[in-house]
């Protein structure tokens, strides 16, 4: 067994150990074919008001400028399919919020699994990932071979579907690379883009974020768009509704991390509850959720506009 293949086989034991569902490894470098569709996509100002996905450019297309002397880089999928679902669904959140905060949980296994990587290997150097920086992580986990993107721009997998947060490790460490995945298993389906209630995938694998719910509902710190008022149904935080029709979610299982399972103390609350909460009683519900993104005042935002 050659080395790199003892040091990749090593760096998945320890990850699928420490629960991660799916491990792949691909080469750092310069992602080219990504280049001019990033760059159109901004330019058509398709990030809405997400303006920090202007910066960086460079970083985003190339992790040797984010990790020095970048070798590897490890994806990672984390299931977050949950085992029940709210009984009360008057309003709706996203099913990744419905326990801990995914970034708390994803960051305490990275940590982990670095220093496994460098009990075993020596001083070696790498930073860890979860939404926090500018990384194409869906990109780099087709390059691992974790799955395609399919035409919500999710990645999918055909095994278990798309509801699993991705991370990384970029490490100066070279390892034996995975086989990108090249083949697209939606076909001819249009189920996703047929069932956007604000018709955000614009094409098939275009997501205008300005115009998705999970944006509207987290991300826009603004009032509501006029035309977006009262279009997203009853989502107060997310939407799944992409993830949730497409064919292949059909092969989801429930998750096994106890800190992702619901939070019982708001998960099946009434409509009343929900429009009866006060700004105290929110920084202590969500003080460990997703939904604390949204603060209390966007939260109330979203409610209204449920009621419009």
């Amino acid at each position: 067994m050659s080395n790199r293949k003892a040091i990749s086989l090593f760096i998945k034991d320890e990850a699928y150990r420490l629960g991660f569902m799916n491990c792949g490894i691909a080469q750092a470098r310069f992602l080219a074919e990504e280049a001019p569709r990033l760059e159109q996509w901004l330019k058509d100002g398709k990030h809405g008001k997400m303006l920090y996905m202007e910066n960086h450019f460079d970083k985003r297309l190339d992790p040797r400028k984010l990790v020095d002397d970048a070798k590897s880089i490890i994806s990672l999928s984390l299931n977050y399919f949950p085992s029940e679902e709210p009984t009360n669904k008057e309003y709706l959140v996203s099913k990744y919020a419905y326990g801990e905060d995914y970034h708390d949980v994803i960051k305490s296994k990275l940590k982990l699994l670095m220093n496994s990587i460098r009990e075993k290997f020596g001083d070696v150097g790498g930073r860890a990932f979860v939404d926090s920086a500018p990384v194409m992580d869906k990109v780099w986990a087709r390059e691992s071979g974790l799955g395609w993107i399919g035409k919500h721009t999710n990645l999918l997998n055909k095994k278990q579907g798309s509801f699993f947060f991705l991370a990384e490790l970029i490490i100066d460490l070279e390892c034996e690379y995975d086989v990108a995945m090249q083949t697209d298993h939606c076909g001819t389906c249009t189920k996703c883009i047929d069932a956007c209630p604000t018709q955000a995938i614009v094409a098939p694998y275009v997501l205008d974020a300005s115009k998705c719910i999970s944006y509207l509902t987290i991300e826009l710190k603004n009032e509501m768009p006029t035309e977006m008022q009262g279009a997203y149904s009853n989502w107060i935080f997310g939407c799944d509704v992409c993830q949730d029709v497409c064919p292949w979610n059909r092969f989801s299982i429930a998750h096994h991390e106890p800190k992702f399972k619901p939070n019982n103390s708001w998960f099946n609350f009434s409509k009343k509850e929900w429009d009866e909460l006060t700004k105290e009683s929110f920084e202590v519900l969500f003080k460990h959720s997703p939904i604390k993104r949204t603060k209390f005042e966007g939260l109330k935002r979203n409610l209204m506009n449920c009621k419009l």
